[in-house]
């Protein structure tokens, strides 16, 4: 879910109204969105209160303070829901596609903004709002690249074409001199936010660029713009380019650019139109597309869906409140026929404009009654067991801990001295890890456990710490490539290893579980030898003569990596063989 950070005095300035917290939070909850958080900047002499406000992921249209504002107004029946319009001109802006594009970003859509006036909310709008699409609906700028340039810098016709590195040469945007393509890709690789597009098109033998009439390069998509056509705040003419490999994506991308953006204007939502050219196709393309669509839904339906008894017009109002203009449409049978405007992508179905007239009509106003369906409820079996054990473990003196379920390659092998050459592969890694703590989902617990008891180590002996949680194994068998699987792990740290005090634990947990010990039809253990522990105090777990887990004395080695200096003992068992 995308959070927006808006300044508060500027919001309330575009609400035309001055809330209090509690009232923004209600208003917010009454419109399905969220206020996360309230901030003040501490260097800011005037301390200036941001607001931090959760959106639905698939509300591109409230990512900004513009569009958030609208909506908003539009909401509480101060405005109505503008209406967007593209403009034909005398003399269209052309961009041509060249064919050496189509096997690396084989698509561009366009469009101009005239007579705009930036004011430094604005230009900080306008770059946020880039950011949250990128990160959004262009999945990291791989489905979808934006650029927005000054137009008057410009001289157009454009060009898009893929070309040879070598054949690129351009100053980029807050450089200080030029780089072919090649170059860049070398020079971006220790930039921290740009680094993470480089695979998108380095490996390619052509890169996508945008020239002008005059050979002057407007970007270098989906890595940087040129610093040439760079926007600022005197900026008056606008000329935005999303250049994608999903044409509908970007599509979406242009019309939500251009329905926030273009509230600066002097005329007010109306976008200029561009052509765009295909070499390979016959007929031009016009951008942008701003198409209303409309949609029609049976009163019964929504009805019987909220739970609610709403008339049709009470309906059409509720969803003119959602910028989705209605009206009631008779025939032998009334049906509402809704108008889906350009800003509004996410109503792709009945359903969705369903919850629109219950987010209207208030969640907190609609009757609560009991499920039509007679079901019996009872817990999950494996839950019932895993609530349990902690019951029994507590009252035998340990305490619960909730760790992390993703951890670092480091933690799940050097750390506990198994070979990472062994040991990695059998992980479910993450694809993009943020950070170097979070590489890969957990394949056991104890090592969580440990930076646990690293983090508490100056708290009084003995720390007897247990915790009971689902790890992650790769498994070919299932669709999804891995499984979870269901553990206890506890660890004992004192003067002395205490290994009798983890030994007890697990008769302790058999007897309540009525497992007899035995080696046949019972549990039972069994020397065995683990790297993760000390030589000759280390013993697997049988259950039915299966290996279920393993228990004994940690190696001093493994308490020297998590900085632990007392002697440590350990248990972990898969419970799910016991359900």
């Amino acid at each position: 879910m995308p959070t927006v950070n808006v300044n508060r005095d500027l919001l309330f300035e575009k609400l035309g109204q001055s809330y209090s917290d509690e009232e923004f939070d209600e208003l917010c909850f009454q419109f399905g969105i969220e206020l996360d958080d309230v901030t003040t900047d501490s260097n800011d002499p005037k301390g200036a209160v941001t607001y931090k406000i959760d959106i639905p992921a698939n509300r591109y249209d409230l990512l900004c303070l513009e569009g958030l504002s609208r909506a908003l107004l539009v909401f509480t029946k101060k405005i109505q829901a503008p209406v967007y319009r593209a403009v034909k001109p005398g003399s269209l802006i052309k961009t041509v596609v060249k064919a050496s594009t189509k096997n690396v970003r084989p698509y561009v859509v366009t469009a101009v903004l005239r007579d705009v006036t930036l004011s430094q909310s604005a230009y900080d709008s306008l770059i946020d709002l880039q950011e949250k699409l990128h990160h959004n609906i262009c999945r990291k700028r791989s489905l979808v690249a934006i650029g927005v340039h000054d137009l008057d810098t410009l001289s157009p016709p454009f060009v898009y074409s893929a070309d040879p590195p070598q054949e690129i040469n351009f100053l980029p945007l807050n450089q200080k001199k030029s780089f072919r393509g090649d170059e860049l890709m070398i020079h971006y690789q220790s930039d921290n936010h740009i680094k993470h597009y480089l695979h998108l098109i380095k490996d390619e033998p052509l890169f996508p660029v945008i020239r002008d009439s005059k050979g002057v390069v407007l970007s270098l998509p989906p890595i940087i713009n040129g610093n040439h056509s760079r926007v600022s705040m005197g900026t008056k003419n606008l000329y935005f380019e999303c250049t994608a490999t999903d044409l509908t994506k970007a599509t979406i991308v242009l019309d939500i650019l251009i329905t926030m953006l273009s509230e600066h204007c002097n005329t007010k939502f109306e976008a200029e139109l561009t052509e765009v050219i295909y070499e390979d196709q016959d007929s031009p393309c016009y951008f942008p597309a701003l198409k209303y669509r409309k949609e029609i839904v049976k009163p019964e339906l929504v009805n019987s869906v909220i739970g609610i008894n709403l008339t049709p017009e009470q309906m059409a109002l509720s969803l003119d409140r959602m910028c989705l203009k209605s009206r009631v449409e008779q025939s032998t049978e009334a049906s509402l026929e809704v108008e889906v405007p350009p800003t509004r992508h996410d109503v792709i179905h009945a359903a969705d404009i369903i919850e629109d007239v219950a987010i209207a009509f208030g969640y907190d106003n609609i009757p609560k009654t009991l499920p039509a369906t007679n079901t019996i409820a009872s817990q999950v079996p494996l839950n019932k067991l895993t609530d349990q054990l902690r019951n029994s473990i507590a009252q035998a003196g340990f305490t619960e801990a909730l760790t992390f379920s993703l951890c670092s390659v480091e933690d799940e092998c050097e750390k506990v001295r198994h070979s990472r050459d062994i040991k990695e592969p059998q992980l479910a890694r993450v694809a993009n890890p943020k950070t170097l703590e979070f590489q890969a989902a957990r394949h056991s617990l104890l090592s969580g456990l440990l930076k646990t008891l690293q983090a508490n180590k100056k708290m009084p002996l003995p720390l007897k710490l247990f915790e009971i949680s689902d790890v992650v194994l790769l498994d070919s068998s299932v669709d999804t490539g891995s499984r979870n699987e269901r553990r206890l792990c506890a660890v004992f740290y004192n003067k002395s290893p205490g290994f009798e005090i983890i030994h007890g634990l697990l008769d302790r947990i058999m007897l309540l579980l009525e497992v007899p010990c035995s080696e046949a039809g019972g549990y039972s253990i069994r020397s065995a030898e683990d790297p993760t522990y000390f030589e000759g105090r280390c013993a697997v777990v049988l259950y039915n003569s299966k290996v279920i887990g393993r228990l004994g004395v940690l190696h001093p080695e493994v308490l020297s990596n998590f900085e632990l200096s007392m002697p440590c003992s350990a248990i972990e068992i898969a419970i799910e063989d016991f359900v």
